[in-house]
Order: structure tokens, then C-alpha cells, then sequence
């Protein structure tokens, strides 16, 4: 697409002429040294024909640009203190290169899928000046180039049109915000209607494309004209904010505090966002329901306002749990009049060890009861009581299937148990757009089914799985209800433990003496009891005292690259885990990723890497996933599956990940927005994961996410060895701040019939 092109697809899209009186640059963009993925900042590199050892610094918007494009810049000169004289670019448009050299660089920079820095040379030593025409107007006679095969060809002439598509899109969207990856996911979702839908149904982008929320959407909306009290505007941000609330764990919203967050977002009158949250219900846009208040009996009834998908999970769970509970039939009849006294000693002579008490009816409710719940802290033996269950069910021939809400959590419990786990995804077989392939309709031929580290799940992922267990099968839940509950939104496990909740359940409290031992066990429990942790004289758990964050960071990876490694004999990437409270900030998981990327798997010549928005990946590099995709691998990767870069085609613009559940997974280079680096990761991501080892930084540029839950959670993920890098200071704050609040959740109102559903 020449340069001409690209200014005429402009004018068509809208843009505005170039003004008289900017500035106009050529050059090559060599490369991108900032990127900020939300705004489309980006400071640049750009060679203007004087050679690599004399580049040019431009900073702006470069929607769209990439490495290797020849361009043409619009904007102002200036002077910056530090770096010196750089260019802001206002606007730009590409222009296609016009030399030999100036073509491999431009097909060489991973533009075109198919083409790498070696095919991009023997393209352009075969058909020289004519490349970019022959690629345009003839691109079968690319099989003439030694090594370029029918299917190759093909890719690379798909890859090009595509690109042309995608560059007109860009070149509308420049002059409405909107970045790079998120113009490209705009143009796979709508083809060659995008224009259409950006220009007349801005906010479906929110709904639509994912990494698009109302705010972004919000911008182009303004940008193409729709007015600031149009109904379609306020309703799309009546919808958002209820989102963002789901986000932070909620599945409804007081309908009180839904108007006022809506007034204070979208800066319009109160009676124009109760018109349009009246229009919303009776489109069945959003659902709102008169709820039981949470003070109890005599307190002021609640008008709740919930999205469609969570007030349909809310009503189903709760349904379908009281189904199992109170099912007439029983899949394993045969321990409800077993001899208990036999069977515990039958179990004590196959495992090696007597049940305490506590453990003894954990196991009689599992077997006997058609729902129930096991939790407990560390070392107060869980994972010894489910496997004697498993055991017991095993010994009566019963069907039993094991899942966890992760791949390392489903590991755990297979290794613990000696029976095959799965992740509750897999186990459902979870489809594109999230259906199951097991549900009501179709079980899971289980007689038991065993559900680990329920804390983490989240009202949405329940209800399928228990949609899909068989009435008369027995459901057992496990987990800690201390710790943070799920990342999605709802409470369960602390819903199905309420007062008014019918499920039965077992809370284990006891500490065994081997666990009595581990320094890491005592201080969890210390922690969650608002005591600080033992930090002297223990052999597993350590503190190494720093008030300034800055250097608190830089302690981490020192702890992380050599400390633990000469001491510990621990592999730096595969047994240790950096557990940051928060994602910003000098030690927060961001900025730890990447000092500890550069300690671990720094850059090396000839090793291939891709730069993507402001993080570069490499072959070594620990991710992790961000989103749920059901398209990707056998059955979906799901956020917060962890797993290693394992090889990276700059030809195909692939890179290969293979996850902690031993599976490959390929992902071009336009979708690595879907990953982060996990050598750190936040406290709430690491939940259901059990690491050999935990550093965790405790700083006070955390404050105010420093909560004893989250310290609790964080030091349990560890099995051997925990180290705190920190202040007393913000330790102290973390374990004497309770958690403030219960989540907007009715399913223990539901559980317990104070809600006809």
C-alpha cells in the first residue's frame, strides 16, 4: 500500500489535512524504545538516511507503525533536557521503500507473517526493485524463490492483503485513539465492516472486542460525534461500571451506589441515568431484583442491580446445589450404613496413619452427604484427609473424578492422591464462547467429584461445574476459606460456609506436630490469627529488612538470581515466585518483571526475541496467560495458566509456549497481549499455585493493598521456604488490616430459601 494510498484512506476515513505549519521527516523506523499499549505513546528510533550510528529521537502517537516501515512524519522540533532534540509526531503516513535495502528491512521486521530477516534477503535478491509490485499484483511467482513453497506463498500473500485491510483501519483510527493491537482485533472482529461499526456503534467495541472497555470506546465515541447525554452513552456506561464492579469481585451492585458511580463517570444529570437504567431493564439489558437486607432480619430491603450473565449464575448455582443436596437417589449407597470403625481401620492399616477426629468427619460427610465442604489452613491436614476419601471411595469401586481451578493446583492433588486430576476447564471440556460440553443434559459420569482450592472459584465457573455433576453423585469442596477469594467475581466457597447456607462442612483446625516444624506453617497461622510472623532463628522463613522500595526491588532480584539459587540449590525461574501485592510500582509486578527478566533470561546475540508493546519475549522467558481463550490448545487456555516460551519463528511470527499442564500452545505475535512475563506476579494470580519457594516484597508503596488475607494467602503458596524483602513497617500494616467488607454476592441468601428463585 503506497504512501499516496494510505493519505487518500485517510481523507476518506475523515482525518483532517495536514497542517501548513508542521514540520514534515522521513526515515526508517529502526526501532521502539516505549510503547504504552493504552494511549499509543511510543518513543521511537528513526533513521533519516545517515546511518544507524545517527538516529533520530521522535516521540508521539505511531499508531500502527512498525519496525522496518519507511514513514512520514507530521509534527513539531523541540529540545528535551535529558535526551536532547527529538521530533513529536502529530500524525504519519507509510510510505513504501524504495531501494533494495530499504524493502528487506521493510519485509525483513516481521510486517508480513511468512516473512523473516532470511526469506525477506532471497525475496529481494530474486526479484530486486520489483519486490513489493510482484508480492502486490503476482505473488504465486513467489515459488520462485528457493525455499518460498505453495503453502509459504500463499501465508505471505494472505498476510499482505491482510495488512493493506488492517492499515486503512489504522489510519481512521489514528485520529481516534485508539492502539495498535487493539485497531488489529478491531479489524479481525469486524472485517471490512469496521469503519461502519467504529462510526455508528462505537460502544459495541466495549461488549465486542476484548481489551476494549467503555472508556476506550467512550473516546471514539466522542471523536465520531455521539453526543455526551445520548441514551445509547449513558446505558454503555450504566453496563461498565457494573463490569468494572465484577472486576473488583462483586456480582451486583446496590442500585443507589449503580446512579451515583454512573453520575460521577459519565458527568451527566441524575434523572438522565435513572431514565436510562429504567430503558436498560425493561430491555433486559441488566437485571434488577429486590434482595433481603445484608444487616438481617428488620434491616431495609436492597435493590440490586446485576449484569444478565451473573444474576442467571447466581439463580442456577444456588438452585443446582440444593438439587444435589436434597437428590433422592445416591451414586454410592453403600457408605450409608458402612461400619465405620472397620473402614477407618482398614484406611489407617493402607495409608500408614490414623485420621484425628476432625479428619474422621470430614470423611463421613464426603461419603455420606451429597454436598459438602472441607477447610482448613496449612498443615492441618487437608490433603491427607481428601486422599483418604478418594481411597475410601476408590475401595467401593466408585467413579471419582479430581479437579482444581489451575494446571499446578491439578498437579498437586493428582501427585497427593495417586488418582488422575484435571483442571475444573478441562474436566468440562469448555468450548469457544464458554460452554461446556458437560452440563446438565450431559454429566459427568462420576459418582464423587472433588473440587480442590475452591476458594478461587468464581461465581461464573461454579455454576458450570456444578450444572454438570449428576443428581445422586457426591460433591466435595476444598479449601481455605481465609484466603483471597476468587479473582472473578462472587464469594463461594465463603457463601456455601454461611450461617444461613444448608451445605454441610468441616473446618479443620488442628496443626499437626510435623507441620508444627515448618516455619512457614506456624507464621501462616500467625499471620491469619493477627499475630507478625517469626522472622529469626527458622531454617524456611526469612526477612530482609528494606524501607526504601526502590531498593527493596532491586534486593528481590538479588535474592531471586543469587541468593536462593547458591543457598538453596533452587532453580531461579522453575522453583522460585516472586508474590507482589500489586502490578504498579517499583516492586510491583511490572517493573520486577522486568528487572528480574534482564537477571534471568537476559538478551543475547543471535537469540531471537520480539518486542511487543513495552515488553520484549524470549526463549526461556516464564508467562503467563491474561485472558480466557477457548480457540487456543485442546480445550481453551484460561487466564492465569503459567507456562515457558520454548521457541520463537521471526518467519512465522509464532511463539510457542508450553504450559505447567504439558501443552504446547502457539501464539502469533499480534496476540502477545494475551501474555505477561510471570517471573513475579500479583498475590491474587498466584492463588491455587504451590511454589518450592516465595519472595515476597513488602513495601509500603503498597499500602493500601496490604491486607492480612493477601500475606496469609501469599506466604501459603509456599512449600519450603518463604522470604519477605521489606519494611516491618508495611508487614505490620498487612497483618493487623482485616479485610474491609463482604462482596455483593446472594447466594448464601439463596442457599438458605431467603430468596424464591
Amino acid at each position: 500500500m503506497s504512501g499516496q494510498q494510505v493519505q487518500q484512506a485517510g481523507r476518506q476515513a475523515g482525518q483532517p489535512a495536514v497542517p501548513h505549519q508542521l514540520a514534515q521527516l522521513e526515515g526508517v523506523l529502526e526501532r521502539i524504545t516505549y510503547a504504552n499499549e493504552e494511549t499509543g505513546y511510543t518513543v521511537a528510533r528513526i533513521d533519516t538516511g545517515r546511518g544507524a550510528s545517527d538516529l533520530l529521537t521522535v516521540v508521539g502517537a505511531l499508531l500502527g507503525a512498525q519496525v522496518g516501515e519507511s514513514l512520514r512524519l507530521h509534527g513539531r522540533w523541540g529540545s528535551h533536557p535529558q535526551y536532547g532534540r527529538q521530533f513529536t509526531v502529530e500524525n504519519y503516513t507509510t510510505v513504501l521503500p524504495a531501494t533494495v535495502q530499504g524493502i528487506r528491512r521493510y519485509l525483513g521486521s516481521g510486517l508480513i507473517k511468512g516473512i523473516g530477516p532470511r526469506f525477506a534477503e532471497r525475496i529481494t535478491e530474486h526479484f530486486g526493485i520489483d519486490t513489493l509490485d510482484v508480492i502486490e499484483r503476482e505473488p504465486a511467482r513467489l515459488v520462485e524463490v528457493p525455499g518460498l513453497g505453495p503453502k509459504r506463498t500463499k501465508m505471505i500473500a494472505a498476510a499482505w492483503e491482510e495488512q493493506k485491510a488492517i492499515k486503512e483501519v489504522m489510519v481512521f483510527l489514528q485520529g481516534v485513539g485508539v492502539s495498535t493491537s487493539l485497531a488489529v482485533r478491531i479489524y479481525k472482529k469486524y472485517q471490512d465492516a469496521s469503519i461502519g461499526v467504529v462510526k455508528n456503534e462505537p460502544y459495541r467495541l466495549a461488549s465486542d472486542v476484548w481489551g476494549i472497555g467503555f472508556l476506550t470506546a467512550d473516546k471514539i465515541a466522542q471523536a465520531v460525534g455521539i453526543p455526551h447525554d445520548s441514551p445509547q452513552r449513558v446505558m454503555a456506561g450504566l453496563q461498565y461500571a457494573l463490569s468494572q464492579s465484577s472486576d473488583q469481585g462483586h456480582c451486583y451492585l446496590p442500585e443507589e451506589r449503580l446512579i451515583a458511580d454512573g453520575v460521577k463517570l459519565l458527568q451527566v444529570d441524575v434523572g438522565l441515568v435513572i431514565e436510562s437504567l429504567a430503558a436498560l431493564v425493561a430491555e433486559e439489558g441488566v437485571v434488577r431484583e429486590l434482595l433481603p437486607s445484608a444487616d438481617g432480619p428488620g434491616g431495609e430491603p436492597v435493590s440490586a442491580v446485576y449484569l444478565v450473565p451473573f444474576h442467571r449464575a447466581e439463580v442456577s448455582l444456588a438452585n443446582q446445589l440444593r438439587r444435589l443436596l436434597y437428590a433422592e437417589g445416591d451414586r454410592m449407597p453403600g457408605f450409608a450404613e458402612v461400619d465405620w470403625t472397620k473402614a477407618l481401620r482398614w484406611l489407617a492399616e493402607r495409608t500408614g496413619a490414623e485420621l484425628a477426629p476432625e479428619q474422621e468427619q470430614s470423611v463421613k460427610l464426603a461419603l455420606t452427604e451429597k454436598v459438602a465442604v472441607l477447610t482448613g489452613g496449612p498443615g492441618c491436614g487437608k490433603s491427607f484427609t481428601v486422599k483418604s476419601i478418594v481411597t475410601l471411595a476408590l475401595a467401593k469401586r466408585a467413579k471419582v473424578l479430581l479437579a482444581a481451578p489451575t494446571g499446578r493446583a491439578a498437579k498437586r492433588l493428582a501427585e497427593l492422591t495417586g488418582h488422575q486430576a484435571a483442571t475444573v476447564h478441562r474436566l468440562l471440556e469448555l468450548r469457544p464462547g464458554g460452554d461446556a460440553a458437560y452440563d446438565r443434559d450431559r454429566p459427568l459420569d462420576a459418582d464423587l467429584v472433588v473440587v480442590d482450592e475452591a476458594s478461587m472459584l468464581d461465581l461464573i465457573l461454579a455454576n458450570k461445574l456444578v450444572k454438570a455433576v449428576a443428581p445422586g453423585a457426591h460433591l466435595l469442596f476444598v479449601g481455605d476459606v481465609d484466603q483471597l477469594p476468587s479473582v472473578g467475581a462472587g464469594e463461594v466457597l465463603r457463601d456455601l460456609l454461611a450461617d444461613r447456607s444448608p451445605i454441610p462442612s468441616v473446618r479443620l483446625t488442628r496443626i499437626f506436630r510435623q507441620a508444627q516444624q515448618s516455619g512457614v506453617v506456624v507464621n501462616a497461622h500467625r499471620i491469619n490469627e493477627g499475630q507478625p510472623p517469626l522472622t529469626e532463628g527458622l531454617a524456611d522463613f526469612f526477612l530482609f529488612v528494606e524501607d526504601d522500595t526502590e531498593r527493596a526491588a532491586g534486593l528481590v532480584v538479588d535474592v531471586v538470581a543469587r541468593r536462593i539459587p547458591q543457598k538453596f540449590r533452587l532453580d531461579p525461574r522453575r522453583d522460585v515466585q516472586v508474590l507482589a501485592p500489586m502490578h504498579r510500582g517499583p516492586a510491583g509486578a511490572g517493573n520486577l518483571n522486568t528487572l528480574l527478566q534482564a537477571a534471568v533470561t537476559p538478551g543475547r546475540e543471535g537469540l531471537a526475541e520480539k518486542r511487543f508493546g513495552g515488553r520484549t519475549f524470549r526463549v526461556g522467558d516464564k508467562v503467563t496467560q491474561i485472558r480466557n481463550n477457548y480457540d487456543k490448545g485442546r480445550n481453551g487456555v484460561f487466564n492465569g495458566t503459567v507456562g515457558v516460551v520454548t521457541a520463537l519463528n521471526p518467519d512465522d511470527q509464532t511463539l510457542t509456549v508450553l504450559t505447567d499442564e504439558d501443552e504446547e500452545v502457539g501464539y502469533d505475535f499480534d496476540e502477545l497481549d494475551e501474555l505477561q512475563h510471570a517471573y513475579a506476579v500479583t498475590i491474587h494470580r498466584s492463588q491455587g499455585s504451590e511454589y518450592p519457594a516465595v519472595v515476597i516484597p513488602v513495601t509500603t508503596s503498597a499500602w493500601t493493598m496490604l491486607q492480612r488475607n493477601l500475606l496469609y494467602t501469599a506466604v501459603t503458596r509456599a512449600k519450603k521456604l518463604v522470604v519477605l524483602v521489606g519494611s516491618r513497617k508495611a508487614i505490620g500494616q498487612a497483618v493487623r488490616t482485616v479485610s474491609a467488607g463482604r462482596r455483593h454476592s446472594a447466594l448464601d441468601h439463596r442457599l438458605g430459601g431467603g430468596i424464591l428463585t
